[in-house]
């Protein structure tokens, strides 16, 4: 398929690309063209500010989570309904697993996906050293698509003087600049950048953002150079489905939002119904349920208020003490145990129905991509079966659980956790339901026996 497409990526973290994509997403939008997005690499935080941006729900595309024919067809079955399809980078362009691999780089994404590539050089404190700074890029991989070059924190009296000299010494396309805007800079906190919704006038800021593009920036040109970017063949995969709709609630709130949008997708592709609900608002779970999925987020920014819903909190243990299935992931995984400190230490009583503590660490534990294997026979997979999945939390527990070992790629590290039996797998890992579709649909098939024994 012809699918038009743009990657921008940057030499390092901080160069300034969620922002800049942000910016140019709006413009798009503004111009009234259909925009779809797509971040590179596990994080949730970055497509939610897309989001936000295109009205519609971003993607992620992670190289390291999906074999390359399921990327392209993750990307296709989202591009197809676009006029323009924006990727966003990780880290750096070349940075993959285990900081020694480009696999589940951004160069890797760009690759499979044949994008082309704009870089975002943080300007700020160089002028000429830009240049060996670029060309390194250009010549690490002879297959790298970068095709050009935005000038982030430059003046527009050096970004004249800057792109001649760029384009003359290294015969590659800038496509503009991006002055210092200080009111435009997204702030961060222990796990990335601040949520959109904590951004004061979140929407009339990225339009005057988008404003500045259009004065700095080529977006026809990125356009036209989107526009011939190669066509994309892809296949659907074979997904398992339910014979019968399940109905499972999905927490949806400020305090629980890290969810893969294609791993939610995928449950409703195998048959699920999914019910959102609040833990923070709502005071018990929805009616009629075969299942919970409690997902990731920011407990700790208001536990006060999680245990404070002492409703919801009861609702969901006696659920759960009638066995009724449930996935929990990371912030998921800590509500539900017997207690959880805040982000100042203090400690509040939670759902109870892990017998541990939650208690806040100085520094990210057990972070980086990771492949868990299960130890036994249980809910969501058979002894020795494997999945891809994820971990980046700076709380810890008392009982991290053993149903599953995790090991890092290209290293030697390894460690026990989820709390896994029949009816329940909860723990701190993220897992990504394409690189092993069993995982799932073994939940929905659990979910589905539940729901039989309790209709007759």
């Amino acid at each position: 398929m012809r699918l038009p497409r743009i990657m921008i990526g940057a030499p390092s973290s901080g160069s300034g690309k969620t922002m800049i994509t942000c910016g140019i997403l709006q413009a798009f939008v503004n111009r009234g063209l259909r925009v779809a997005s797509f971040k590179c690499g596990p994080d949730y935080i970055d497509p939610l500010f897309h989001s936000k941006v295109i009205g519609t729900k971003s993607k992620n595309l992670d190289p390291f989570f999906s074999d390359e024919d399921t990327i392209k067809y993750l990307f296709g079955k989202t591009a197809k309904y676009a006029e323009i399809s924006v990727m966003e980078g990780v880290m750096g362009f070349y940075d993959g697993v285990g900081g020694i691999s480009t696999t589940g780089s951004s160069y890797e994404l760009a690759r499979i996906t044949d994008t082309p590539t704009i870089l975002v050089i943080n300007c700020k404190g160089m002028s000429l050293s830009i240049i060996p700074l670029i060309q390194g890029f250009l010549q690490y991989r002879n297959d790298s698509n970068i095709i050009g070059i935005i000038l982030n924190q430059m003046s527009k009296s050096l970004y004249s003087i800057m792109k001649e000299q760029l384009e003359k010494e290294l015969g590659i396309k800038v496509f503009g600049y991006v002055p210092f805007v200080q009111e435009l800079v997204i702030s961060s906190r222990h796990l990335g950048l601040v949520m959109p919704e904590e951004i004061d006038d979140f929407h009339s800021k990225l339009n005057k953002l988008a404003d500045v593009l259009e004065e700095t920036i080529e977006l026809d040109e990125i356009l036209q150079m989107a526009d011939k970017s190669g066509d994309l063949y892809y296949e659907t995969p074979d997904i398992p489905k339910l014979n019968v709709e399940v109905r499972i609630a999905v927490a949806k709130d400020e305090a629980f939002c890290f969810y893969y949008q294609d791993n939610l997708e995928l449950l409703q592709d195998m048959g699920a119904r999914l019910i959102e609900f609040s833990p923070l608002h709502d005071k018990e779970l929805p009616k009629d349920l075969d299942g919970i999925l409690l997902g990731g987020g920011y407990p700790e920014l208001v536990a006060e208020k999680l245990s404070a819903n002492e409703s919801m909190r009861t609702s969901i243990q006696i659920a759960l003490n009638k066995k009724i299935p449930c996935l929990a992931e990371c912030g998921g995984f800590m509500y539900l145990h017997r207690q959880m400190e805040d982000i100042s230490g203090q400690s509040y009583p939670m759902v109870g129905s892990i017998a541990g503590e939650v208690y806040k660490t100085d520094k990210l534990k057990r972070f980086g991509y990771i492949t868990l294997k299960s130890n036994q026979d249980q809910m969501v997979a058979q002894a020795g079966e494997s999945i891809a999945a994820h971990e980046f939390h700076y709380f810890d527990s008392s009982v991290c659980g053993d149903s599953f070992t995790a090991s890092k790629p290209l290293r030697k590290t390894q460690w026990n956790c989820i709390h896994g039996n029949e009816n329940m797998a909860a723990g701190f890992p993220h897992l990504y339901y394409y690189s092993n579709m069993s995982v799932p649909f073994r939940f929905l098939n659990t979910c589905l026996d539940w729901k039989m024994r309790n209709e007759n």
